[in-house]
């Protein structure tokens, strides 16, 4: 089997020649640069000869152009933090405007794609990381989100409405590039942040609108359900064809998961405690534990988020070898 072959096989939940996987990370070190960032992807991909390819770009690539302002601080899983929020105050959602793609940082994320994408390395399908409006409506404010949310909805709206237009023309896109799909990362759909309700209103029928576009032109729509204290029913009803979620930290577990999706599920190691900080032999264990709870049918075997970037090369190693992958040149 192809590597598409493979994903398409999970997705349908037939069988595979071997289990696909998948890691990925960012890389901070180089993800300034369109160029830099994707010979590192490259890299990473020799060495670890993923079945899917997502592009990591810097974490606030998605609202810089609304006037989010980066950390120089670079955190353990390899993101850099917001040093200064664009909305600070109620009327400052009125900003919040629909992005020119081309002149913008989503300009060069595709930039990144595209490069990744023609290269003869990329032997995968190619996607691009995309973060839901409501995600994005928290970057943008912080903690003064939920306040809005209950005191002036109508502003947030306006302001997810034109973050949701700046979000589809991307995806079209991507997709106009021949991106394999897409890694949607839904941070809003936590009862940390929001309630259901909240979520209902303000959250699922943007996802819903960019998903819709997704899945319409591609095989590969990632829904990337992140953090803890999931609504995971609700996140399991949305449009795609797999799941990525902390199944080892956070739950449910994979098979209760399988149970409740209608694709592939993508999950099974925990980056941190066993692929960061553990041995070959414990990153082996819960590759073998991930096949057993789904029969190796439907599944994609891979970290519930990020790799950090200190993650042993010899752990992801582990991994790859416990599903018969193959290892290029060491990083």
């Amino acid at each position: 089997m192809t590597k598409h072959e493979r994903i398409q096989a999970a997705i349908a939940r037939r069988p595979v020649d071997r289990v696909p996987y998948a890691v990925w990370c960012h890389f901070p070190d180089v993800d300034r640069s369109t160029a830099g960032l994707a010979q590192a992807i490259l890299r990473f991909h020799q060495r670890y000869d993923s079945d899917f390819l997502k592009v990591t770009p810097r974490a606030h690539y998605a609202v810089e152009d609304w006037g989010c302002v980066e950390s120089e601080k670079v955190m353990p899983d390899g993101h850099r933090p917001c040093a200064s929020h664009a909305v600070n105050a109620a009327g400052d959602w009125k900003k919040i405007q629909p992005l020119d793609i081309a002149s913008s940082a989503y300009g060069q994320h595709l930039d990144t794609l595209v490069r990744v994408g023609v290269d003869k390395r990329a032997d995968a399908p190619v996607l691009p990381t995309v973060f839901s409006p409501l995600s994005l409506a928290r970057k943008l404010s912080g903690d003064r989100l939920n306040q809005d949310l209950r005191e002036r909805p109508e502003a947030v709206v306006a302001a997810l409405e034109a973050i949701t237009e700046t979000l589809v023309r991307f995806v079209t896109l991507c997709l106009d590039e021949e991106a394999g799909g897409i890694f949607y990362s839904i941070q809003a759909a936590s009862r940390r942040f929001h309630t259901e309700e909240e979520y209902a209103r303000f959250g699922e029928p943007y996802d819903r609108r960019i998903l819709d576009v997704a899945m319409a032109r591609s095989k590969l729509v990632i829904v990337h359900c992140h953090g803890d204290e999931l609504m995971f029913e609700r996140l399991a009803r949305l449009p795609g064809h797999a799941w990525n979620w902390d199944d080892r930290a956070a739950g449910p577990s994979l098979r209760d998961g399988k149970a409740k999706v209608n694709g592939a599920v993508i999950g099974g190691v925990n980056q941190w405690a066993t692929v960061c900080e553990g041995t070959g032999e414990e990153v082996r264990a819960e590759v073998n534990d991930a096949v057993t709870q789904t029969d190796g049918i439907g599944l994609i075997v891979g970290p519930g988020c990020v790799l950090p970037p200190t993650a042993p090369d010899q752990n992801v190693v582990a991994l790859v070898r416990a599903l018969g992958g193959k290892l290029g040149l060491a990083l």
